[in-house]
């Protein structure tokens, strides 16, 4: 058994290996998104599934051509428990080279959700607020559809994250916008 990060532990390598504040803002995001979902489906691991959002992108600033291979072997070498970096490369089943399908609910929750983040704060960012507190589901949905608004959000991985949930793509657009702004309440 490896060791258990702390989301301090965490957060502090994420920063040694992602210098662009975009990749540490997503990177927070997609923390604090894991950890909403937890307080509902597993209040007892908040911190773990946390800290597995943390890590998701660990090697994508550095390695974008082996994404979730290149992370699994920064964690091995590190000693970090082979759960966190199942968890962490599941994310990237089907789309990069990672042989880790999403399993557990967390591992689904973090591969419907990392592309959804980025749509929702794009989507944030064209409002005269730059908020998405006072988004609805209804202006996210319009997002959603239109295919040339965040083109590198990828909508297939988001309806198969929602499908892997058993959600309607509804409930996991307003789960996931619920999340984020509770985190942007609670900065």
């Amino acid at each position: 058994m490896g060791k258990i990060l702390t989301i301090d532990e965490a957060r502090a390598l994420m920063q040694e290996h992602n210098k662009e504040e975009f990749h540490r803002t997503h990177a927070e995001t997609v923390s604090a998104v894991l950890r909403f979902f937890a307080k509902e489906y597993d209040p007892e691991n908040e911190e773990y599934w946390a800290v597995v959002g943390m890590l998701h992108d660990l090697d994508f600033e550095e390695y974008p051509e082996e994404h979730c291979v290149k992370n699994e072997e920064i964690m091995k070498a590190l000693d970090i428990d082979f759960s966190i970096i199942k968890s962490v490369c599941s994310h990237g089943y089907g789309l990069t080279k990672s042989p880790y399908a999403p399993e557990l609910f967390m591992e689904k929750v973090l591969f419907a959700t990392d592309e959804l983040t980025g749509l929702i704060g794009a989507a944030a960012l064209m409002r005269p607020s730059k908020s998405c507190l006072d988004m609805e589901l209804s202006s996210l949905k319009k997002k959603f559809k239109d295919k040339k608004f965040a083109a590198g959000c990828s909508r297939d991985v988001i309806r198969q994250g929602a499908e892997m949930l058993g959600f309607e793509l509804d409930v996991l657009l307003q789960k996931t916008l619920d999340a984020m702004k509770y985190m942007e309440e609670n900065r």
